[in-house]
């Protein structure tokens, strides 16, 4: 098939694109502006959308809410707009040349959608409750998916990330990341809130490309949520698994744990599975491995960061 993959020069559309390419398809770099209705234009001839290109940072989302909306809601928007030109009746597209079946559109999401959930194990029929912009902008994007996929001119899937990790990650929001980072030393310390017992699902950035693939691969007409996590680890196992891979210290700052944090976060990732994806490169010394990896790389060649 040929995939257009929007945010394909970045942390995971580098890769996506990449199992792509592994996995037999034709893999497009977007490179306009998709807030621009002119930017994105008429696709043409692709069989699917990997739509990653979004903001995506929880404080920041919370200075500047518009612009989460005008990337993350704004850019899907235009980019179904332009998909659906492939299927409806109109002097661009002659009826004996309209798509069937529809083209497919696969949106990067997050867990974020479901907020302070009240369950260990969050599966997709969990009600959503997103408690900030990003996460809300999100949760709006895959509204509009959902519809659209409604009227039958594509088909449409949101997959769900939990904690991406691994792979030479820079965003030192990230637990995994922070402490690798900690460990070479580009920081002096990493605070800990609470007693480090808190539970969340990590996920190799290797595994979530490999569920973008999938979910091109095999989603039908109509609409669907999956979870894309790996594996449950609390912070103290973070930071265990850290200073035992790595043969280095993690100095810790603690700070009193924020009032109603989860305790756990647990992906459901039955329907994924379903389909046929299991995760090949998420254990967790797996992940820290790989990160500290390329954390190494980056002190022997001097940078400050990871590129």
């Amino acid at each position: 098939m040929r995939v257009l993959v929007t945010g394909a020069t970045g942390y995971i559309g580098r890769v996506v694109m990449a199992e792509l390419k592994a996995a037999g398809h034709t893999s497009i770099p977007f490179t306009g502006d998709v807030r621009s209705r002119d930017g994105v234009g008429d696709f043409g001839d692709v069989d699917a959308v990997v739509h990653l290109a979004a903001v995506a940072r929880v404080r920041e989302s919370f200075e500047d809410p518009v612009r989460y909306y005008d990337v993350n809601v704004g850019g899907t928007v235009n980019l179904l707009r332009s998909l659906n030109l492939l299927r409806s009746p109109n002097l661009l597209r002659p009826p004996n040349l309209l798509r069937s079946p529809p083209p497919r559109f696969v949106l990067a999401s997050t867990a974020g959608v479901y907020g302070t959930a009240g369950v260990p194990v969050i599966g997709e029929d969990c009600p959503r409750a997103p408690a900030n912009p990003y996460a809300a902008s999100k949760a709006a994007a895959e509204d509009v998916l959902a519809w659209a996929a409604a009227t039958g001119r594509v088909g449409a899937v949101a997959l769900r990330l939990f904690n991406v990790a691994g792979g030479g990650d820079r965003d030192d929001t990230r637990v995994i990341t922070k402490a690798c980072g900690v460990a070479a030393g580009r920081a002096a310390s990493m605070e800990v809130f609470g007693d480090g017992s808190a539970v969340r699902d990590f996920v190799h950035v290797r595994d979530v490309a490999r569920a973008f693939v999938t979910a091109v691969e095999r989603c039908g007409e109509g609409y669907a949520a999956l979870n894309v996590g790996a594996t449950p680890a609390s912070v103290a196992e973070v930071l265990a698994a850290v200073e035992r891979v790595t043969g280095r210290p993690v100095p810790v700052v603690r700070r009193p744990a924020h009032p109603g944090e989860v305790r756990e976060q647990r992906a459901d990732t039955t329907r994924l599975r379903a389909l046929g994806w299991r995760p090949e490169s998420s254990d967790l010394d797996s992940l820290v491995r790989d990160q500290w990896a390329a954390e190494t790389r980056n002190l022997s060649t001097g940078s400050e960061q990871l590129r």
